[in-house]
């Protein structure tokens, strides 16, 4: 059995559940390691690839070029995709988002043109990206909601703990500055916010680590 066969037979069953799909995503795919910190789409960019991720976390934010400023809008994590890739492919439109690796990855990349074909031939795959939208869709509504109706406390603790769910552990190692840039926020605020929060006795502050004490 193949390194890509059996990723995408243990993160992406439903598609491997039509042999005939599995196997034309094998012979078109690759699988590749990439680092923490790499920028695997560029907003402004054509997308070039469809990424299925295999292990570690990527996440995906939406820049203001003008200021500099991003919005961390949701992550994607083993078993998922890129929605947003998939809908820029799909209207051959640049991306209108940046997607940055959070931990080291495995990801079977799929060329985009080549899943533009997967699309049109196997039902399967349009009923997993129509899936992976809608969970993705609930997510960017989340954090619409945080955003627009939330007081800066609030949504910082909500970020809090989405980032200790999706990592296992209540203990983030991160920095003010870090956590600032994907709130869109200064390190000044975020510092002032989490020292609020400490009193209220919901995190707990350590050197270059944050652990959030109510999940």
């Amino acid at each position: 059995m193949s390194v890509i066969s059996k990723a995408l037979d243990t993160y992406f069953p439903n598609l491997t559940k039509m042999p005939a799909l599995k196997e034309e995503l094998i012979a078109i795919s690759d699988i590749i390691t990439i680092k923490a910190g790499t920028v695997i789409l560029k907003q402004g960019a054509y997308v070039k690839v469809i990424p299925l991720m295999v292990s570690g976390l990527a996440k995906v934010f939406k820049e203001e070029p003008e200021h500099g400023n991003e919005v961390l809008l949701y992550y994607i994590k083993p078993g998922e995709s890129c929605v947003m890739s998939v809908t820029s492919m799909l209207n051959n439109d640049i991306s209108q988002v940046k997607a940055v690796i959070e931990e080291d990855a495995q990801v079977v990349v799929v060329p985009s043109d080549k899943a533009m074909l997967i699309a049109e031939k196997y039902p399967k795959w349009n009923e997993f990206i129509y899936t992976l939208f809608n969970i993705k869709f609930t997510e960017l509504l989340n954090v619409i909601e945080i955003l627009t109706f939330s007081n800066k406390d609030i949504r910082l603790l909500e970020y809090l703990k989405q980032e200790a769910k999706i990592k296992g552990h209540s203990i983030i190692k991160s920095t003010h500055q870090h956590i600032a840039d994907e709130l869109g926020s200064s390190r000044e605020v975020i510092s002032r916010l989490l020292k609020k929060l400490e009193h209220q006795g919901l995190v707990k502050l350590k050197l270059g680590a944050i652990e959030v004490l109510e999940l």
